[in-house]
């Protein structure tokens, strides 16, 4: 029996059309597999799983939702499926696909138009993935409730003289000790000036009174993503300090309020932006408001000035407004919610007053 996912996507495909996808990603949201290596040919009326030895005796024991068969010549493999699936137009991941592989398909599949432009591949992965299942939202739960377990821990650990470094390594081994199966990105340990890096990584540089550091970091359950950032002081912080916290604060609390379906999330980043750009940081809040979190850590929708995006039940997007101050300090404060039929469920617990570890 196909999966839901699976039928989507030879629903839309056109007469004659198949579909062929590589990224390790797709496959394993379409399959329930997980591998390095591994084609997924799908046809209006079949699909196939191909891997290489290394992985074959392990998909046949967990694939069970289309045929798995072992890859060991795929231009000859494929040639065979297009021509007994009567496939004369293969739509790829436009996304993942290179032009290099683009070129070797073209060689490999005489006869066969290979398709890279509005493919209907990216189009159901995008509109099916956008949306999570109430088991898909589980697993985010559960990442989210790691990932908070150990910044629990964490916060009684930091003392002033660790690297940020020592810190961020201490966070990733908490939230893999917490069961983490991995780490959803590499962890954001940055204070002092370095926290006006939004992407800071983290260095030799040694946490002092006066600092604010700031952690964004995140838990993967089932390949599903978690995704936080809070940031504490070190010391009693200054007064600009405790300014713009409280504005990055005032701007994520407004933009969570209009979380909800129907909102367009252009509106949610115009929301938090004028927040700040009326306290007089504008020009310091230098990326957009959010983004969804899935089976990857940044994917649609996003909450940004350009988005076309509009929020829909079953949606996880992140909430992260930022102050950042070249060579002085930086402010994030993120929240991950999921959006419900009637508003929104915040998936973070942590609170969001000003930590202050001495």
């Amino acid at each position: 029996m196909m999966t839901k996912q699976i039928a989507q996507i030879q629903k839309n495909l056109p007469p004659r059309g198949g579909a062929l996808v590589a990224g390790p990603v797709s496959r394993r949201y379409l399959t329930g597999f997980e591998s390095s290596d591994g084609l997924l040919f799908i046809s209006p009326g079949n699909a196939v799983f191909l891997t290489d030895s290394r992985y074959i005796e392990a998909a046949r024991a967990e694939i069970n939702t289309c045929p798995v068969e072992e890859l060991s010549d795929a231009a000859k493999q494929l040639r065979a499926l297009c021509r007994e699936q009567r496939v004369k137009r293969l739509f790829v991941e436009t996304r993942r696909t290179t032009l290099d592989e683009v070129l070797r398909l073209r060689r490999q599949l005489p006869g066969v138009y290979i398709e890279t432009r509005n493919s209907c591949v990216d189009n159901a992965l995008r509109a099916l993935r956008l949306r999570k299942t109430p088991e898909e939202a589980d697993c985010i739960r559960r990442a989210q409730g790691i990932a908070e377990r150990a910044f629990a821990h964490i916060l009684g650990e930091i003392k002033p003289g660790m690297t940020e470094r020592e810190i961020a390594l201490e966070l990733d081994y908490a939230m893999l000790r917490c069961g983490a199966q991995a780490l959803s990105f590499e962890t954001i340990a940055v204070a002092g000036e370095n926290g006006s890096k939004p992407h800071g990584v983290p260095g030799e540089r040694k946490i002092q009174a006066g600092d604010l550091l700031t952690l964004d970091f995140g838990a993967v359950v089932e390949g599903w993503h978690s995704d936080m950032t809070r940031t504490i002081a070190i010391g009693e912080p200054g007064e600009e300090q405790k300014k713009i916290y409280g504005i990055v604060l005032e701007a994520q609390l407004a933009a969570l309020d209009m979380l909800g379906p129907g909102v367009a999330c252009s509106e949610i980043d115009k929301c938090a932006r004028d927040v700040i750009a009326n306290a007089g940081y504008g020009e310091h809040f230098r990326h957009g408001t959010g983004h969804g979190v899935g089976l990857e850590i940044h994917e649609a929708p996003n909450l940004s000035r350009k988005s076309k995006d509009v929020l829909a039940p079953g949606m996880v997007v992140t909430v992260e407004p930022g102050i950042y101050l070249p060579g002085n300090c930086g402010v994030r404060i993120e929240d991950m919610a999921l959006i419900t039929e009637t508003g929104y469920e915040n998936l973070t617990r942590a609170g969001k007053t000003l930590v202050v570890i001495d």
